[in-house]
């Protein structure tokens, strides 16, 4: 063994119990999946012996499972996006902010996060409800005759999935934006630029690895979450992680939902992939 190999060991002993978590825990499983996901599911037999495709297939020549994959990702993208706009001027704030200040506004971004996620959702079902707070309160002061429908459609999920990761994406600019250095803003300030052209060309392009990072993290956690999509979605307005766990679950079709399960790993890799390009990009023309 040559110096520089033996110099590598010891490294790389240090790494080899996170690296065997990380088989055992998370690599594994997803192997033993993916013969799974090739066979056949016979309703009333079980899983049959036959390899097939038509799992990944019909994932993408079946209507329904197509509408079911572009709600997932027009709710990860709306709830980005959502999260970014409110949750950028909040960590702008946070950062500039003194150290008292800073710290209580922190301890009030953390705070629901304390809570336990059914409570939080079922809370926002107690709002949207055809029948709750917000709906009577409409129609006590005669802005509405009917209840308006909030709840069990992309509505009521975009509203209800903001609140809850709308701590992660602030969480993750604050540190983003503490990062830029105040000189680089000074010099832009002594060169006769506005505040408006500061921000656009100094802070927020600097501010891009938070950017990524945040909607990296909300993005994935919204398209794989279950518990709320569940209860504010209701049993019929389904995405990929609830047709995930009926598969699993109820309908004990383990091979389409394996199948499921990949095209939403894929779907995230290949999202996040574009993303951070686009974005890199992005910031380095500002």
């Amino acid at each position: 063994m040559t110096g520089g190999a033996r110099k590598r060991l010891p490294g790389f002993l240090l790494v080899s119990p996170l690296l065997l978590v990380l088989l055992f825990a998370f690599v594994a499983p997803v192997l033993l999946m993916a013969p799974l996901s090739l066979r056949e599911y016979v309703a009333g037999s079980g899983i049959s012996a036959n390899w097939t495709l038509a799992n990944y297939t019909s994932i993408v020549t079946d209507e329904y499972f197509r509408e079911v994959v572009v709600r997932t990702l027009v709710l990860g993208f709306g709830v980005t996006a959502i999260c970014l706009l409110l949750g950028y001027p909040l960590a702008y704030f946070i950062a500039h902010a003194g150290p008292t200040m800073r710290l209580t506004l922190t301890m009030l971004v953390i705070f629901p996060m304390l809570l336990n996620l059914v409570v939080r959702s079922f809370g926002w079902i107690a709002l949207l409800a055809n029948r709750g707070l917000i709906n009577n309160l409409l129609i006590d002061v005669g802005l509405i005759e009917r209840p308006i429908r909030m709840m069990f459609n992309l509505f009521g999920l975009l509203i209800g999935m903001s609140h809850i990761f709308l701590p992660f994406m602030v969480l993750m600019l604050v540190p983003a934006i503490q990062a830029i250095p105040k000189d680089v803003q000074s010099a832009a300030y002594t060169l006769a630029a506005s505040r408006l052209r500061v921000f656009w060309s100094v802070t927020l392009p600097m501010s891009a690895p938070g950017i990524l990072s945040g909607s990296i993290l909300v993005f994935v956690l919204t398209i794989s979450a279950l518990v709320t999509p569940r209860m504010l979605g209701g049993p019929t307005y389904k995405v990929m992680a609830t047709l995930i766990y009926d598969d699993f679950l109820q309908t004990l079709d383990w091979p389409a939902g394996a199948a499921m399960s990949f095209a939403l790993t894929a779907l995230t890799m290949v999202v996040i992939g574009l993303s951070s390009r686009l974005l890199k990009r992005w910031s380095g023309s500002l």
